[in-house]
């Protein structure tokens, strides 16, 4: 039988130990710190190995890393990303194809902590989610987006990403990104 949502993963962690049950959990936390010191060893350290944010980036000076939806708006604000740039949307994508859409946001994305934190919260608390939001919702958004951008001229998703925003807030510190995390969070 199923666990309620308070006690979720309690019949795992009874069976199997802590470890076996969490062991996912901690792998991707371990993945999202690390990608993060990766990103800070350069600003804070002087070694560069990942140059750039989570939007753009260079593996080592060498492998470029582009963000498809900036790509793609990029492109729908008739902008011409340069080659790098391509190249990294094309790396980006076919590791998509290859491990799932996914991976982004469970083992690289470091607002996943902070929508996770949320869950856990919400189901200690017995909070009920009772806003039930389209799966086909995103891609309404999507196409927004890009006629946004393609209207504008500029890459409309951007202002509010709240990826970018965190992966900069490391770096320059918090501010107004603060508020955007407790709205993610509160959400």
């Amino acid at each position: 039988m199923a666990n309620a949502p308070k006690s979720a993963g309690k019949e795992s962690r009874e069976k199997w130990g802590w470890w076996y049950a969490n062991r996912f959990l901690f792998w991707r936390r371990l993945s999202q710190l690390s990608i993060l010191a990766m990103f800070l060893s350069g600003p804070y350290f002087g070694v560069w190995i990942l140059k750039g944010n989570y939007s753009g980036s260079l593996l080592l000076d060498t492998i470029p890393l582009s963000d498809p939806l900036i790509t793609a708006e990029s492109l729908a604000a008739r902008h011409l990303p340069d080659a790098l740039t391509l190249i990294g949307a094309a790396i980006i994508v076919l590791f998509y194809a290859v491990l799932g859409s996914k991976v982004f946001c469970g083992w690289v994305c470091p607002l996943n902590v902070v929508t996770d934190c949320a869950a856990w919260l919400r189901r200690k608390l017995g909070i009920r989610q009772t806003a039930k939001i389209s799966r086909g919702l995103r891609y309404g958004i999507l196409v927004l987006i890009l006629l946004g951008s393609s209207v504008g001229g500029m890459l409309l998703w951007e202002w509010v990403n709240p990826v970018a925003a965190l992966g900069r807030a490391f770096v320059f510190g918090f501010g107004a990104t603060g508020w955007l995390l407790l709205v993610i969070f509160l959400f």
